[in-house]
């Protein structure tokens, strides 16, 4: 049985770009932290050649593995969750304890959970769609796990990865046909819960005050957004050209990473832009393709949800770039410098890949 090439060599072609972009974005700040303008290049091939493996490996997993085995995978997620909060287990950078240290290395264990619990659902909904239409015996229970792992995630705290998990658990839901009652009341729930998330972090709020006039506080809480948007402005229709980008030279803070589609605006332009965003669209085109094709409510519930998740976490991240949506921290997938994030988005690749061979 045959996957989807086109899915498989899209992914492949975006990553090998994002290296390229990590490199020209990140080789001056590198240079001045780490004496080696290669350093972040370094890493991000080795994490590209991993996760080619386990995408390929994983694609070749009968996914009906994670069927049988989705009660332990998200019993892992939830333990190394309560473990990376633990002070002296978990590390903390950027002001969020989501990290596991591992030399220069670090392991995001939220990164996992998304899946897991994606994992999870598509299998509680495949056993229980005759419950579905019952709020309390159909939606609740699944609502409550979603609540702990969300509350977890808070505790770090990181909400871009929260809110991402959460609308997929949501998405995944709505596929599956809930009540749209539920979701004109989870969508008021949900907004004043954000509220009061919002509210309680002062850090939150600056996000809010800084996003709506980021020149309020243009050295502090609105600086990121103005060089971002420093970054886009120039670049016009080809851009300042490969390696010329002005902002990384220390303007734009750690541009290889939540920023990176900034770099790529300023030196490529919109032509370049507009290449980068098409490959996602293949990518989401294929995935979501695949998901209807689905012979089974596993399958199907699965596959929206990982691309469902893909496609809330680049929104998320270009609408922060253009200045749409208060900075968030979440990377942009296959683009973005990290390893857990490359690896999971890749690893979730291959399971999608998997369920094209069962289609084919």
């Amino acid at each position: 049985m045959k996957f989807d090439k086109i899915l498989f060599y899209t992914v492949i072609v975006l990553t090998l770009f994002g290296i390229i972009m990590i490199y020209s974005s990140s080789s001056i700040w590198a240079d001045f932290k780490f004496n080696d303008s290669f350093h972040f290049l370094k890493y991000q091939s080795a994490f590209f050649i991993i996760g080619l493996f386990i995408m390929i490996i994983i694609s070749k997993i009968d996914y009906n593995f994670y069927y049988k085995n989705s009660n332990k995978i998200l019993l892992i997620s939830f333990i190394l969750l309560i473990l990376v909060l633990i002070p002296g287990i978990g590390t903390i950078r950027n002001g969020s304890r989501s990290w596991f240290g591992i030399g220069p290395l670090g392991i995001q264990p939220s990164e996992a959970a998304k899946i897991s619990l994606i994992i999870f659902t598509s299998k509680y909904l495949s056993l229980n769609e005759k419950y579905i239409s019952s709020f309390f015996k159909g939606v609740i229970p699944i609502l409550l796990i979603v609540g702990i792992f969300f509350a977890l995630i808070m505790l770090q705290p990181d909400l871009g990865t929260g809110l991402i998990l959460f609308l997929s658990i949501i998405s995944i839901l709505y596929i599956s046909g809930v009540s749209m009652k539920f979701f004109i009341g989870g969508g008021i729930m949900g907004l004043i819960g954000v509220i009061i998330l919002i509210v309680i972090a002062p850090y939150r709020m600056d996000r809010i005050t800084s996003f709506i006039n980021p020149w309020k506080d243009p050295l502090g809480t609105g600086f990121q957004m103005i060089q971002s948007l420093y970054a886009i402005g120039p670049g016009g229709l080809l851009g300042l050209g490969l390696g010329n980008s002005i902002q990384k030279h220390f303007y734009l803070p750690e541009p290889q990473t939540d920023f990176i589609f900034s770099i790529i605006s300023e030196e490529l332009g919109v032509m370049g832009s507009i290449i980068v965003v098409s490959l996602f669209i293949i990518i989401f085109y294929r995935g979501i393709k695949i998901s209807l094709n689905s012979k089974d409510a596993f399958s199907k519930y699965l596959s929206f949800g990982i691309m469902f998740q893909l496609i809330f976490q680049t929104i998320m991240n270009l609408s922060v770039v253009v200045g749409l949506i208060p900075v968030t921290g979440v990377t942009l997938p296959f683009l973005s410098y990290g390893g857990s994030s490359l690896l999971v988005s890749m690893a979730s690749i291959g399971i999608i890949l998997n369920i094209s061979r069962s289609n084919s």
